[in-house]
């Protein structure tokens, strides 16, 4: 595995961290090795996200760019936005989801690195996002004080819920039966069926970073140097730690086998992993720290035999956050397909938008058409006596 952090002085930092069994005891120590360091933005990055192949990160120079894990390299650049980026996604390994300060939400194809969907989400900036873990559904705060949902098998928004303030954070749980909104140190929680508020958790501090351990269990980092688990049920706190000496910026948490998880990095300039105990009222032991002497900002962890997120995650919940009455309104269709994938097959003429450094040629194979098909089509175009047939591949 290999930590990956952004910071405000504009680099981008990868440790390989190498686990050991748990054979070696409750007290064990993990050795992260600096692998490298990629000074590819010309501003400070503002959001990182990681699958299976690809690191991309986002930065306030407006571009989002692409690292090649496997083979190390630098893959070159999406420029589509216009303002600062504010959120990175991946579902799966086939497609990112992008927000950013000029209200625009992006879906990419992530093995072409074509723009598939640029949506105006927001009036003010789109400050987070969070996409379903069925692939069917985004659920996305702005500054224009909305939370608002988005159908992604249609490419269009499917609800608009006014909120009192400008929330900066919103994530769904694993298994997508909930999701949190956070304004300033206040996180609402939220039920999938009824789309409304079950109870709110209460921060000592501005919220700056949450992610969920469990379906019930939430992390939560705030502008302080300690990280808080919440019950999302029953909304009381299980136990806290000091995690840093100084904000917590981020945190990412997994599970591989034997052990369970968290990193946090923090404007120390600290990165920690921490392995967390079946217990959440146990506070976690620390497996391993390591000294990046700058200012983070974002945070990932890329596992290099990372199973695709359908696989990956728990079953999820059927993806309607919205109430009856609601869902008359926003009329969103159920079906199995994942990310804009009707919208690829009835647009196969996909808008490239700005991709630099990356070669747009189709990628070999992933539109060729079989012999079979081909003399099949021929046969057709000489009795209809037509001189093109469209064929959607």
């Amino acid at each position: 595995m290999e930590l990956i952090a952004g910071c405000y002085e504009q680099v981008l930092f990868g440790f390989v961290v190498r686990p050991k069994s748990k054979a070696s005891g409750d007290h064990e120590k993990w050795t992260p090795v600096a692998d490298f360091t990629h000074h590819a933005h010309t501003a400070s990055l503002s959001a990182v996200a990681v699958n299976s192949r690809f690191v991309v990160t986002g930065s306030k120079d407006e571009t989002i760019h692409i690292y090649d894990m496997k083979k190390k390299i630098d893959h070159g650049s999406l420029v589509h936005h216009n303002g600062t980026i504010t959120c990175l996604k991946f579902h799966g390994n086939r497609h990112l989801i992008s927000g950013a300060e000029d209200g625009l939400i992006c879906v990419w194809d992530a093995k072409k690195w074509e723009c598939l969907k640029s949506i105006k989400a927001h009036r003010g900036h789109v400050t987070f996002l969070s996409v379903h873990p069925s692939g069917k559904l985004a659920l996305s705060v702005g500054t224009d004080k909305t939370l608002r949902t988005w159908n992604l098998v249609e490419g269009r928004s499917a609800f608009i819920k006014n909120i009192k303030q400008n929330a900066h954070i919103v994530e769904w749980s694993p298994r997508g039966e909930k999701y949190v909104v956070v304004i300033l140190n206040k996180i609402d929680v939220y039920q999938l069926d009824t789309a409304s508020v079950s109870g709110t958790i209460t921060n000592e501090k501005r919220v700056s970073s949450v992610t969920f351990l469990s379906e019930s269990v939430l992390a939560v980092a705030g502008d302080e140097e300690v990280v808080r688990f919440f019950d999302t049920d029953s909304l009381m706190s299980l136990c806290e730690f000091k995690a840093h000496e100084n904000r917590v910026k981020d945190m990412f948490s997994f599970e591989i086998p034997e052990h369970h998880v968290l990193a946090t990095a923090s404007s120390d300039g600290f990165i920690k992993m921490w392995k967390l105990k079946q217990d959440k009222k146990v506070p976690p032991s620390l497996l391993c720290e390591v000294n990046t002497d700058a200012r983070l900002t974002c945070l990932g962890v890329w596992l290099e035999r990372m199973i695709d997120a359908k696989e990956s995650c728990p079953p999820v919940a059927e993806p309607s956050p919205v109430s009856k009455e609601e869902q008359s309104k926003s009329n969103i269709q159920e079906s199995g397909n994942t990310v804009l994938e009707e919208e690829r097959q009835s647009k196969p003429n996909t808008k490239k938008c700005g991709v630099t450094g990356v070669s747009n040629k189709t990628t070999k194979g992933s539109s060729q058409v079989s012999t079979k098909k081909r003399k099949m089509l021929e046969m057709l175009e000489k009795k209809r006596k037509k001189k093109k047939i469209g064929v959607m591949l």
